[in-house]
């Protein structure tokens, strides 16, 4: 018998329950702990801040899915994780004991590294549902007040594709109401370079997005670092590519969303041998911890190193296919530990990604996301908006029914020669 715990229920935490369910024995127990009962689609949250989805139409109650599954379900999210003693502390003080345990908590969203900044304060949010809804409330005031705009991500960010979003998008709902002219917009980013996206770029993706943004008439700040926020100003320190200081800039706003850098949640942050300083899990290329071996984890928490030196911190992104095929791997790595085997399995870590710009939008692939790559390819047009509204509805559609990936996906990936796993020998698992 062995006792399971997913710990975090978003798109790494569902995927991984519905997987690893199917590799269970009789009595064998799954139980998965969520900050509580909904999954949110996060990448339709841009769609939510001008209102062109309402929350509730990106939102899944999970506690119907999970007991149709058969996964036990706990709702009131995790305050401490005990790996010497193999348990999980729930916030009302229960001890859940576990065999294994896989870690998908998402982050923290570390607002408070700077002054004045986060939805609490006076800069919007698009990391979360909630802060999406409060976001379109400042969204109806611009359209009211209008005035200069700033959209970006700061220092240590890791997510920059929905800032890019949002700004077009944004852009795109402006227009329709004939208001683009009396809104100017700044887009400020901790990136080297428009289009590297924590990624050193994916084919073209600095031509295609600067392209983009100056035909939208949007200004840019690249190696920005922002100091501080005020209620209608944004202090933000330009570097140059060296990190020697470039130029202070003083930017008036009616409205900015910016997008934070991420750190460990509280459950984990500071627990010696899982986490590093930052609070991102430690794992070896079978997503597995180095210290705990029966402990594994999945998703935005895992620890990556930044691709490369830049003037300003600038994170790694963990994207959707990418997070999924860390998943599988590490649904295979457990079933093969139960029966008494090392892991072999090894996530590829390919990016699929989609980004909507209201009106057409850029789609890339990386094989592996992270570089050097055997593939590297981006495009734009029309068709990309249209993609991502299909795939928000068949994503949503596999949450509700509790199915990691049918048939039909399989074989769809497999004619692409896209593929989620690869095996190594276990006796040499470098740490990623």
């Amino acid at each position: 018998m062995a006792n399971i715990i997913v710990l975090g229920a978003g798109l790494g935490g569902t995927m991984m329950a519905f997987e690893m369910q199917e590799k269970l024995g009789a009595n064998d127990h799954l139980t998965v702990i969520g900050q509580g009962p909904t999954y949110q689609f996060v990448p339709s949250n841009p769609w939510v801040a001008v209102r062109w989805r309402e929350r509730k139409d990106i939102e899944v109650d999970l506690r119907k899915v999970m007991d149709k599954k058969k996964i036990s379900f706990e709702t009131i999210g995790a305050a401490r994780v005990h790996p010497t003693s193999n348990e999980v502390e729930l916030t009302d003080g229960r001890k859940l004991p576990y065999d294994y345990l896989v870690i998908s908590t998402g982050p923290d969203l570390a607002f408070d590294e700077i002054p004045g900044f986060g939805p609490e304060h006076y800069t919007q949010s698009i990391c979360q549902s909630e802060h999406a809804e409060k976001a379109a409330e400042a969204v109806d005031q611009l359209i009211k007040n209008p005035g200069p705009v700033i959209i970006g991500a700061v220092q240590g960010a890791s997510c920059f594709g929905p800032a890019y979003e949002f700004a077009l998008i944004l852009d795109t709902e402006l227009k329709k109401r004939k208001m683009r002219d009396r809104v100017p917009m700044t887009f400020v980013t901790s990136e080297p370079y428009i289009g590297h996206l924590g990624l050193d770029g994916v084919g073209d993706t600095k031509g295609l997005l600067e392209s983009e943004l100056r035909q939208r008439h949007i200004k840019w700040i690249t190696n920005a670092k922002v100091k501080e926020v005020q209620q209608d100003k944004m202090l933000v320190e330009e570097l140059s590519e060296d990190g020697a200081h470039k130029q202070d800039h003083e930017l008036p706003f009616h409205f900015s969303m910016m997008l934070p850098a991420f750190r460990g949640v509280p459950a984990v942050l500071g627990v010696e041998n899982l986490v590093n300083p930052r609070g991102f899990v430690m794992v070896n290329k079978f997503q597995q911890n180095m210290t705990f071996p029966n402990v594994f984890a999945i998703g935005v928490c895992v620890a990556i190193p930044p691709i490369g030196k830049t003037a300003v911190p600038v994170g790694v992104p963990k994207t959707g296919f990418m997070i999924e095929s860390m998943v599988t791997a590490t649904a295979q790595n457990i079933a093969e530990m139960m029966e008494g085997r090392p892991p072999s399995f090894v996530a590829t870590w390919n990016a699929i990604c989609l980004a909507d710009f209201g009106d057409g939008g850029v789609a890339f692939f990386a094989q592996p996301q992270i570089p050097p790559r055997n593939m590297n390819w981006a495009s734009k047009g029309k068709w990309v908006h249209y993609a991502k509204i299909g795939f928000e509805k068949y994503f949503l559609h596999k949450v509700q029914v509790g199915e990691s990936m049918p048939f039909y996906e399989k074989f769809a990936l497999e004619v692409m020669h896209i593929h989620k796993l690869k095996q190594e020998d276990p006796a040499h698992p470098e740490v990623q």
